[in-house]
């Protein structure tokens, strides 16, 4: 899950981290009254979306006075915002963030993330901070340097001088980064972050280290345990039918194909996609339905792919382990009665129950092809799904 700038910066403020302060607001009259509450200016109004990149796209502006953030700010609400990672869809501003402003002597990047190759926690850092470190991992990766952490022992008060050093800080600032560093570290532990990153960390000119910008992305499968975290998540900021589909505990990405697809297990998900792919046909979906989805479930899961007007096509591929080949073709056939299908309509099935399935399925009614393989399915429904536009 991710939250927004000012949320995870009222995080991190709670585990000792140096931020800036500020206050998030919703009107051009409350940037103005903040600002003159947050002292003499300048003041950074920074707008609030799920998207890096703000800065170049012009979401990000330096007020003299709080007039003057008042006016940005109103400038700011309800634009549509386009970075390098919103897409050319851009995504509509609705908060923004009025911040003290910050003498910046110099620009660092701090990060930890899960590193798959060693299943270990890792602290990634380089003294090319800022709006370019995209393009400085892209072509310059050696200025990036890596710290894996012992889960056992957690980031150590070593690890974290190293890192300072590295960073070319002198010894003023090493001993504000290794508290700064080992709180961030604890505060991506107890969070259950899958990502905490600080782009920029900045040296003021007065030599004071702060965490000018902040971001958290939380594991969903931990939000559990963290009820206050989860009700920071902002469902403007995602795709209407991805919210449906956590509703029910499907994982759904919307895609911009048209060729819907349900399948479970996202291995078989993604190979699914690939072999669509691969036929000439384009998938308008990644839809897992799990290991051990109920009938409702499943019913859920394939008006949501109807609810899409992009799809003139549904591929079902289903292998019968956990989950039982009947109870997907009940799910189909239910959902099937319940909205009526007007497009091609292609089912595998194998493993647990697939005779009862498929006998289900031709007892149905229902228009369905019926196909022995994933070529044969993904090959059927292709051709389903193009001689509907010839």
């Amino acid at each position: 899950m991710n939250i927004h700038e000012y949320q995870a910066k009222a995080i991190l403020r709670n585990f000792g981290v140096p931020v800036p302060e500020g206050h998030v607001v919703y009107n051009g009259n409350s940037a103005r009254d903040w600002a003159k509450r947050l002292g003499d200016g300048p003041y950074a109004i920074k707008a609030q979306i799920h998207a890096g990149g703000r800065g170049k796209g012009g979401g990000v502006k330096i007020a003299k006075n709080a007039d003057e953030a008042k006016k940005y700010a109103r400038a700011m609400f309800g634009m549509t915002l386009v970075t390098h990672q919103t897409g050319p869809e851009g995504k509509t501003v609705k908060r923004v963030l009025i911040e003290s402003g910050c003498d910046i002597a110099d620009e660092f990047y701090v990060s930890f993330l899960v590193d798959r190759a060693t299943d270990m926690v890792t602290l990634m850092a380089s003294a090319e901070g800022g709006m370019d470190i995209e393009e400085v991992a892209a072509k310059t990766p050696e200025k990036l340097f890596f710290e894996p952490i012992d889960p056992v022992v957690g980031l150590t008060a070593f690890q974290a001088r190293k890192v300072a050093f590295k960073l070319g800080f002198g010894i003023a600032q090493v001993k504000q980064a290794v508290p700064l560093l080992m709180n961030l570290y604890k505060a991506f532990i107890e969070t259950d972050c899958a990502l905490l990153e600080i782009n920029p960390l900045v040296l003021t000119g007065d030599g004071t280290l702060i965490c000018l910008d902040a971001k958290l992305n939380i594991d969903d499968n931990a939000l559990f345990r963290h009820i206050r975290i989860r009700d920071l998540r902002d469902y403007d900021e995602e795709d209407a039918m991805e919210i449906e589909a956590s509703q029910y505990d499907l994982s759904y990405i919307a895609l911009d194909g048209n060729i819907g697809c349900m399948v479970n297990g996202a291995g078989l998900a993604m190979a699914t996609m690939d072999i669509i792919k691969h036929y000439g046909g384009d998938p308008a979906n990644f839809l897992d339905v799990g290991g051990g989805a109920t009938i409702e479930r499943v019913t859920e899961a394939f008006k949501l792919i109807l609810s899409d007007d992009k799809v003139k096509g549904i591929l079902v591929n289903i292998f019968g382990g956990i989950m039982k080949c009947d109870v997907i073709a009940t799910g189909v056939i239910e959902a099937a009665k319940q909205i009526g299908v007007t497009v091609p309509l292609v089912v595998r099935l194998e493993g647990t129950n697939v005779g009862l399935g498929k006998k289900l399925l031709a007892e149905s009614g229902l228009n369905i092809v019926s196909a022995d393989g994933m070529a044969d399915a993904a090959q059927k429904i292709v051709k389903a799904v193009q001689s509907q536009g010839e």
